[in-house]
């Protein structure tokens, strides 16, 4: 019986010894789940730098159903793009001239476009187009949202002869 005894502790003591070295060899390892990047969504605006750099626009986040788009893109059912129109040298051709695709019926963007003087929506027949708003601010920090006319052009800042002013977002709901 004693023979058998110390055979059942020596097993146990060798057991615990291997278990214990491999948790101490894990222990500093690192998973590939430790390497993942966050799943956690900022919303920064894919591109923004090259955008920047490009068109003197600030792009600085959205929900991904404003998107920046070429001005040329053409009218389809009646829908094409919301333009921006800037004293600026802003857009890609440097004319003042910046748009915008909505990919949904709601979206959201953060930007900066200054001296900002009309908001055109994107429908191109009466009744056309996507229900936005613009949220601005002047110089001297008085902030305003406008309901941006869905099928015309809304005029903003000195295009109402008011204060030049910023577009900060664009909001679409519908």
């Amino acid at each position: 019986m004693n023979r058998v005894h110390r055979l059942a502790v020596t097993v146990v003591a060798v057991g615990a010894a291997i278990l214990g070295g491999t948790l101490a060899a894990h222990a500093g390892q690192q998973s590939a789940a430790d390497d993942q990047p966050s799943l956690v969504e900022d919303f920064s605006y894919p591109n923004a730098a090259a955008i920047a750099a490009a068109n003197n626009v600030v792009l600085v986040s959205g929900d991904g159903h404003i998107l920046f788009a070429d001005c040329a893109t053409p009218v389809t059912d009646n829908i094409s793009v919301i333009e921006v129109r800037s004293s600026d040298n802003v857009g890609a051709k440097h004319d003042g001239l910046v748009c915008f695709k909505v990919t949904a019926s709601t979206g959201h963007l953060v930007l900066k476009i200054p001296a900002v003087f009309e908001i055109r929506g994107d429908g191109h027949a009466p009744g056309a187009g996507h229900k936005a708003t613009a949220d601005l601010t002047t110089d001297a920090g008085a902030h305003t949202t406008v309901t941006v006319r869905s099928d015309g052009s809304t005029p903003v800042g000195v295009g109402t002869g008011g204060a030049p002013t910023t577009l900060l977002a664009l909001n679409v709901a519908g």
